[in-house]
């Protein structure tokens, strides 16, 4: 099977850490499939003089192609519109990548859009172009965030019924899918892997001499981009909440983002026993999974975020909140604790909670619904071949 993988969500020279579980899982695909991939560069005339602000201006330093986790990838530049880049974004994104697809006609046996839309409306063009199936594989915000916007929503329910099988990382993204569309026998729910050879119940108290940390400190540790609809602002304001004992207790916060500089502001005027310590590579977020108490991720909206399958993979319990996919994974008291978004005071009773609670990484461990990426690409391939047999029946 030959699949050409279209997306903009995936690491490149500037962007290293983005996207981890992308690369992850392609790189498991193309050990049982052969898999070409287009990780598109956003791009709009002068975005060299707006770099301060523009990820566009910021990623003009990545190269054409390059070799990611031993993939071959090309980083074609498609044009958008800022400001009005939601309305024209899926035609602009298929006209820059129109003559790239040319070369692949004949060569490849499907296209996989991974990300909702533009990626996925344009499998669908370039399949409809290459003469092959569609297939589009849903994360998250792609879907949850996306469709609340009329505009975009328009571009979900024409993408998603046309291709020939949709990918959802959790159940209630499929529900969501079916919401705008798609047949229930035409969606598969794929869940994303953990490397367990990176992810593994350890020693805790190992891990904090590696790093530093104190051994009798309480950790929490947050992972993620620092966004405020990441819910970093509430997660700080929780450790700062009067009525907690949270200043007792310590917290990590790894990542970088538009929000950093605020975050660090509001950190040292309140005092707080916060350390944000940038973004890290990913064996290093396994050592710091590894040393920590819980991990917390206060998202106001998520699909399935990678970052708790790796916690509870290690053996740590979870503090997050009850959006998107979480409360499929985090579906047991023993797993951790959910709380509703933008909620400090909860969030904070939780953490305390959480921290003051002995318990057993194995049984975590044990108790969490966790495959390897080599079970997860094997059945992406499974939805990929589906498509492929659809596609075959009906031209008979």
């Amino acid at each position: 099977m030959r699949v050409l993988i279209v997306t903009k969500i995936f690491p490149n020279r500037v962007e290293p850490h983005s996207s981890p579980f992308n690369r992850q899982q392609f790189a498991a695909l193309s050990q049982i499939a052969e898999v070409e991939i287009m990780a598109t560069i956003p791009w709009f005339p002068g975005a060299k003089r707006f770099a301060k602000w523009s990820r566009a201006g910021r990623l003009l330093e990545v190269p054409p192609r390059d070799v990611i986790g031993g993939l071959n990838v090309q980083h074609p530049r498609v044009a958008y519109v800022p400001r009005l880049g939601n309305r024209v974004s899926g035609p602009l994104y298929v006209a820059s990548l129109a003559t790239r697809a040319i070369p692949y006609r004949g060569r490849v046996d499907v296209v996989l859009g991974s990300w909702a839309y533009p990626d996925g409306y344009a499998a669908v063009v370039l399949g409809d172009f290459l003469g092959v199936p569609a297939v589009v594989k849903l994360h998250g915000s792609d879907v949850n965030v996306l469709s609340q916007m009329p505009s975009m929503r328009r571009g979900l329910e024409w993408t998603l019924p046309r291709a020939e099988r949709v990918v959802a990382v959790s159940r209630p993204l499929a529900e969501r899918a079916h919401a705008l569309g798609v047949s229930r026998d035409r969606i598969d729910v794929v869940p994303n892997g953990v490397d367990t050879d990176m992810f593994y119940p350890s020693d805790r108290a190992e891990a904090r001499r590696e790093l530093g940390l104190s051994q009798g400190a309480r950790i929490a540790l947050y992972v993620g981009r620092i966004e405020r609809e990441k819910g970093v602002f509430d997660l700080i304001r929780a450790f700062g909440w009067s009525g907690s004992e949270l200043r007792h207790s310590q917290l990590v916060m790894i990542g970088d983002g538009t929000a950093e500089p605020e975050c660090r502001e509001l950190i040292e005027r309140m005092n707080l026993p916060i350390a944000m310590v940038g973004a890290r590579p990913h064996s290093e977020v396994a050592r710091w999974l590894a040393a920590a108490d819980v991990l917390t991720l206060p998202s106001w909206n998520e699909g399935t975020p990678n970052v708790v399958l790796e916690a509870l993979a290690a053996g740590r319990r979870v503090v997050a909140t009850q959006v998107g996919g979480i409360p499929d994974l985090v579906d047991s008291p023993e797993l951790g604790l959910l709380v509703p978004a933008k909620e400090p005071t909860a969030l904070a009773v939780a953490l305390e909670r959480a921290l003051a609670s002995s318990y057993d990484p194995s049984r975590v461990r044990a108790a969490a619904n966790v495959v390897d990426w080599a079970t997860s690409a094997a059945l992406l391939k499974e939805s990929l071949q589906k498509a492929l047999e659809g596609r075959a029946r009906r031209a008979a």
